[in-house]
This record gives structure tokens, sequence and C-alpha cells, in this order.
């Protein structure tokens, strides 16, 4: 999948109003350039966003702490404990006195435990460090630095960096630590400097590198700075695919279009279609998925485009646009992209997408809700033979849309089915299936409903009660009716007046007076 040939870079859908993208100067970067107020731009979207960055409150970290955290060792709980209640200058004598032998493992877990308490720990790890000979391992060291950058102690971190290098302990790990503590302080120029030094700590600058950097800054919400680094240094460092799924998943998260159609252009630009690129394409379909209606029909359009090339995105997209879909009630659109999913996975082409459970839910219940119950019963028997099992909510939903579209015996096989696999209807869909089956004098599922719906719930069984009881007397099944009856009376379920007076005049009728006062005895001292 090659390059684009033309010298015009191929902006994706370029009928749009491009002012709200970010500023593409070739100028070369400089470690000093002011990335958070980068010069030279048109007003546009990106100063908005940078200046709402800037009214931002600082985030205040949180962190795990050994109190949140169940079944801990009790050496490691007792080496939390003291690091979150002895001060700093007592830390010492107080791990000493309890006797403690500890491990590289026991080192790493009190510190991701004790992020809160950064002084106390780094005393603590060089306490370790006398037992275990300065042998700490390398992600012991990196939690230090961790710890330390993410409570805003960067003359201490990089201390602890000068110490790793000596050791020869570096890492992009580490730096990617650094990066991510810088952005959370809301110090993105510092986090691109660093960048910048990385070299000098014997750690190379690459692309890799980069991309570290660039998702730190993508995932506090700051996408601009990032785009604007890189237009900045790609001169020196070449972007991959990685690059450009970073941005367009970080364009996605602030729900940017506009500047994600500039991203997406850029990539296909340098990189061209690549069907192993499927997280930038799914990231930058979702986001035209959740924008609107216009959007949409450009992001079935764009996903057509992909599929002529060989491209797919991933499983987000899909769940997206189907979710969209149910909204719009389209079920056409559904079936389509759903039919495409499945016959390109099953021709064994660069794809690899199988629906899932909540996929599952939602084509069935759209398919109800457009009154095509017959397509969404096929969808039942399809998940099963894919290894995936209908939920409670699945059922009702089908059970619910069977009932109302009056193809009750499709609806007995649902109810049949659910019922072996341990699932109930909700007690609104047992009322509305003895309602429907005592309708069609269907009155041995009727019963059968009922049964299940005193079984499983306590509230809301007076109407349905009655109305089985009234209808089986109408219906001459008057064992039946004074059975059920007295059920519910001795459930403590009321039976009202007018349903007892029915009965009294079937049974007076039938000569079984004596059963209908036996029935109001109990009604009246129940």
């Amino acid at each position: 999948m090659g390059k684009n040939k033309n010298n015009k870079r191929p902006y994706y859908n370029n009928n749009n109003n491009n002012d709200n993208r970010p500023s593409k100067s070739p100028k070369k970067h400089h470690p000093s350039s002011n990335i958070s107020n980068p010069k030279n731009s048109s007003p546009s979207q990106q100063q908005q966003q940078l200046q709402l960055q800037q009214q931002q409150p600082k985030k205040r970290p949180t962190f795990s702490s050994y109190l949140d955290t169940p079944n801990l060792p009790p050496k490691v709980k007792l080496l939390c404990e003291i690091i979150a209640t002895t001060q700093s200058n007592a830390i010492d004598a107080s791990l000493t006195d309890t006797g403690i032998r500890v491990t590289q493992a026991d080192v790493e877990q009190v510190l991701k435990l004790s992020y809160s308490f950064p002084g106390p720990s780094v005393k603590f790890f060089r306490w370790c460090g006398h037992q275990l000979n300065d042998d700490h391992s390398p992600y012991a060291w990196n939690l230090v630095v961790d710890l330390l950058g993410k409570n805003s102690l960067f003359d201490a971190m990089w201390d602890a960096v000068k110490s790793m290098k000596r050791e020869r302990l570096l890492s992009l790990a580490t730096f990617a630590s650094i990066f991510s503590s810088y952005v959370i302080a809301e110090r993105v120029q510092d986090a691109v400097l660093t960048f910048e030094v990385m070299e000098q700590y014997g750690i190379p600058r690459d692309v890799v590198a980069l991309n570290s950097l660039l998702s730190a800054i993508c995932r506090d919400g700051k996408t601009i700075n990032a785009v604007e680094f890189l237009h900045a240094a790609r001169e020196r460092v070449r972007p991959d695919m990685d690059t450009y799924a970073i941005l367009l998943e970080g364009w996605e998260n602030e729900s940017n279009v506009v500047c994600a159609r500039e991203t997406f252009g850029d990539m296909l630009f340098d990189i061209g279609w690549d069907r192993n690129n499927v997280p930038a394409y799914d990231s930058f379909l979702t986001t035209l998925m959740k924008a609107g209606p216009n959007e949409f029909d450009e992001g079935l359009k764009l996903f057509y485009t992909l599929r002529e090339k060989g491209c797919y995105p991933g499983l987000k997209f899909f769940k997206v646009a189907l979710e969209a879909c149910s909204k719009k009630r389209d079920a056409r659109g559904a079936a389509m992209l759903w039919d495409v999913m499945l016959r390109d996975r099953d021709r064994g082409m660069a794809f690899h997408v199988s629906p899932d459970l909540e996929m599952y839910s939602c084509v069935i219940t759209l398919f109800c809700t457009c009154g095509d119950t017959e397509t969404a019963k096929k969808l039942l028997d399809e998940m099963v033979l894919n290894g995936i099992f209908p939920n409670s909510k699945i059922y009702n939903v089908l059970f619910q849309f069977m009932l109302k579209s009056r193809r009750l015996r499709d609806a007995t096989v649902v109810f049949n089915e659910m019922v072996k696999n341990e699932f109930v209807p909700d007690c609104a869909n047992c009322a509305l299936a003895v309602r429907s089956y005592l309708n069609s004098m269907e009155y041995v599922m009727a019963i059968k409903i009922w049964k299940c719906m005193i079984e499983n719930y306590d509230s809301d069984l007076e109407e349905t009660g009655n109305r089985l009881v009234v209808e089986l007397r109408d219906m001459n099944r008057l064992p039946e009716a004074v059975k059920y009856a007295e059920d519910m009376i001795a459930r403590r379920i009321k039976v009202s007046s007018s349903t007892l007076s029915k009965l009294k005049e079937g049974l007076n009728k039938a000569r079984k007076t004596l059963v209908y006062e036996e029935l109001f005895r109990k009604w009246k001292y129940h």
C-alpha cells in the first residue's frame, strides 16, 4: 500500500471549512519554541483550545492506596502503613525496628501503593537498597521516577534519572513516565524539551519515542499540542502508522471532526492506505459516526472506500455505527453493515472482527423496534451458532415484540428457551404475555407464565392475577379459576371484589355454593 504519488496532499473531504485546522507551519522546531502557545498561527480553533487548556484548573492526580487493595501480603501491608503514617526523618528507624527482609518484588509492590507519600517512599527505597546491595530492579527505579514526577517533584525526579544513567538502567519507559508527568502538570513544553535531550541519556530519539511523547500529550486532551509538535519535528523523525493512530484517537476523544479530517489527510499523504493501520481507521471513522447525520453518511462512504482498498476499521467502529443506526431506527443501514462485516470475515479477507454480545443486543433490539421480528429471531439463532449466548435483555426484547406482533407461537419458543437457560421475562413482559395468551384463548400458556411470574416477583401481581381468574371463569374453566383465586389469597395477592362477584355468579350457576362460601371465608379473613 504505497504512498500517494501526487504532489498535493489529499485532504479527506476537503469541502469543509478548514479554518479550525491546526497551523502547519514548516518552520524548523527549536527546543525553546513555545509549543503550548504556537506562534505564526491563524486565530482558529487551535488557539481557542489552547486558551481553554490554560484556563482549566490544574488536575490533581489520584493514586492507588494499600487501604483500597484487598488481600495484600502482611509484610507489604505493614511497610505501606509505615510509609503512610511515619515522618520522613523517622522512616529508617521504623523500618529497621520491624526486622523485615525485603525482596525486589516487595519494593515494587510497596512503591506502587505509596504514590501519595513521595518523601517517605524515597526513604524506603534507599533503606531497601542497603538490604539489596543497591541491586534494585529497573522497574523499581522507574516507579521512583514516576511517583516523584506525578507529585511534581521534578528536581528530585531528575536526580533519580541521573542515578539510573550511572547504573545504565534508563529505558524508553523511564522517559515515557517523564513525558506523562510533565503533561499532567500542565508543562507540555518541558515534556517536549525532555524529548529533545533524550539522546544525552543514551535513549534514541526515534519514532517510538516520538509516539510515546505524543501519546502522553493526547491522553491529557491536548491533541492540538501534539499536532503542532509533530509538524515541527517531522523533518527529523518520520511519523509512522502508530503516530497517526495516536493523533486520531486524540481527536476522537476530543470530538474534533475538523482536525481529525486534517490529520487523516496528512496520514494518507505520508503513508497511504495500509491494511495494518486498523487503529487509525477505527478512530477516524468512529469520530465521524459520533458527530452527526452528515458525518455519519460521510463515515459510511469512507468505510466502503476503505473496503475497496482492502483496509478495514476495528470493532469499535462497528459498535458505534450500529448504535447510530439504532438511534435513527435505520434497520436497512444496520443490515448492510452487518452483512458486510460477516461476509468479509467469512471470506477470509484482511478482517478479523466478530460481533459480540453488545452488538447482537443492539441489532436485535433495532429489528424488533422496526417490526422485523423474523430477522431478530434469525440473529438470535445465529449468535448461538457463533458461540455467543443471549442474555436476559435480548430474550426480553425479543419476547416482548413477539407478543406485540401477535406471533405467539414464536413467543412461546423464546419463553421456553429463556427459561431453559435460567432467564425469566421481566414483570411487565409477564403481564403482557398473560394478557396476550388469554386473548388468544391459550389458557395453558397463560397459566404457565403466571406461575413464572409469582415465583419470581412479589409486586405488581394483582391486576394480572385478577385478569387470569376472570378470563378462566369466562372460558368455562371454573375449577382452575377457583384454584388460582385461592392461591392468590394464600399469597396475599388481593382478589378484587369484582373478581369475587364473577366467581360467585359462576359457582352459583354450577350449583357450587359451598365452594364459593369457602372461598369467600378465606378472602374475608386474609
